[in-house]
């Protein structure tokens, strides 16, 4: 990769992160997609997403990519609210036995998938269901450029959330020298 820059990537999960499920969640208006099938009327959910959410994950040093099961319909139905252009997305695997022992070790069906698909570049994965297990497999299989962000899916992502992953994407990487420091943005 010498040569080519790369920014690091920022795995983002939906349900929690940008649809909060605390009590008494706020509305935003989804006149974006309107009443049709990918509208609020067919999953009233996407009412909750904030579309500030856009700006601030747009304005983050790093390629943004879907990590969750909604994903060709994050393209679809959430991109648009955000204002963001589609992203690329997550292809999960179909279930195998190494799942199962996962499940039974606590790691999360997602950390294994996540680590290949970053393949070695720094990397942010945004959820509301990390644990110490994942961050423990993840620093042994990927190495020290990878924060694991959990979001309290009560809220959903905060301006302390933003700060964190704006701080963390902005730190050098010497021993990438294709990954430079990103210019901050916004």
């Amino acid at each position: 990769m010498t040569g080519s820059v790369r920014l690091p990537l920022l795995f983002l999960d939906v349900d929690g992160p940008l649809i909060p499920f605390g009590a008494e969640p706020q509305h935003y208006p989804t006149y974006a997609l309107g009443p049709g099938p990918r509208g609020a009327a067919a999953n009233p959910l996407l009412t909750r997403i904030d579309p500030r959410h856009g700006a601030r994950l747009a304005a983050l040093a790093c390629e943004l990519v879907w990590a969750t099961t909604w994903t060709d319909e994050a393209n679809e139905c959430i991109a648009p609210l955000l204002g963001l252009e589609p992203l690329a997305v997550v292809r999960w695997p179909e279930p195998s036995d190494i799942d199962d022992q996962d499940e039974r070790d606590g790691l999360h069906w997602k950390t294994r998938t996540l680590v290949d698909r970053a393949a070695g570049r720094p990397f942010v994965w945004v959820d509301d269901e990390l644990t110490a297990t994942d961050r423990t497999w993840v620093t042994a299989h990927h190495g020290p450029h990878a924060l694991l962000h959990h979001v309290d899916a009560r809220h959903g992502l905060t301006d302390d959330d933003y700060t964190t992953l704006a701080s963390w994407l902005r730190q050098p990487f010497p021993d990438m020298p294709w990954c430079p420091v990103p210019e901050i943005r916004g």
